[in-house]
Formats: C-alpha cells, sequence, structure tokens
C-alpha cells in the first residue's frame, strides 16, 4: 500500500444541512470542524470543505472522454479496487443517480480502472476511481 500526504479542498454548497445530510450519510464522511458557513468532511483520510455560497454552485462546461461528457470541474478519490466495488453498490442500493455509470476503462490492458460519477446535492460533481495496478496511476500511456 503506497501512503502518500491528505489533500485539502474547498468547494461551493447551496445549503450546508442537505450537504451535511449528503456526505455523512450517503459517503460516510465524518464531519471535522464547522461554523456557519462552512464545514469540514473526512473523504477517505483527505479534508475536504464546503462552504456557503449559492451563487457560486453553477453549471459545469465538459469535455469527452471516451464516449462521455466529463464534466471539466470535479473532485474525487482513488481507492482501492474492492473499496470501489463497495461503493458504487451501496449507491446503487440507495439509488443515487450516477452521472457517470460505474465502468471499467483499459480492460486488460495497462491503466486498467474502473470509475464513477455522482453528484452532490448542490451540483458538485464527484469521481470515485479505482486502478487494477496502484503503480498505473501516473504512468504514461
Amino acid at each position: 500500500m503506497i501512503t502518500y500526504k491528505r489533500f485539502h479542498l474547498a468547494f461551493p454548497v447551496r445549503d450546508l444541512n442537505t450537504t451535511k445530510d449528503f456526505y455523512k450519510k450517503i459517503l460516510n464522511c465524518k464531519i471535522g470542524r464547522e461554523s456557519e458557513s462552512w464545514v469540514d468532511f473526512n473523504l477517505y483520510g483527505h479534508q475536504i470543505v464546503a462552504h456557503l455560497a449559492p451563487e457560486e454552485c453553477s453549471y459545469v462546461n465538459s469535455n469527452k472522454v471516451d464516449e462521455d461528457q466529463i464534466p471539466c470541474s470535479h473532485f474525487g478519490v482513488i481507492l482501492d479496487w474492492h473499496e470501489w466495488e463497495e461503493l458504487y453498490k451501496k449507491l446503487d442500493l440507495l439509488k443515487i443517480n450516477f452521472l457517470i455509470n460505474p465502468k471499467i476503462r483499459f480492460k486488460n490492458k495497462s491503466g486498467e480502472q474502473g470509475t464513477f460519477f455522482i453528484k452532490d446535492p448542490s451540483g458538485n460533481v464527484l469521481e470515485f476511481k479505482t486502478f487494477k495496478n496502484d503503480a498505473d496511476v501516473f504512468k504514461k500511456f
């Protein structure tokens, strides 16, 4: 297992209570510090911070990747394969709409990866990925 430093990401949301419900109940994030205008979450060991800024929650442009329109602005984490499978199965059971359904890219090739995209209640796009071989994360084609 490769150990990396944690990252920090701040993003805008429309409503803190709805955001807390989603990240806590759907993604199992622990809540850290919070105020009336922001809340910290633990997303798989990384600190993400939802800032109340409804005016900044707007449409996101996309680019075509393979056959999907991938939102240009998105964030997420790379999980171990079994964690990724467990998460997409859980989200499916909870009837969470996938923006891009779970799929395997580059099957049986270097860089084989699983990916799916969802949106939070404010429209922020999250991508969850996994790689068959962790050494392929930054490997060039």
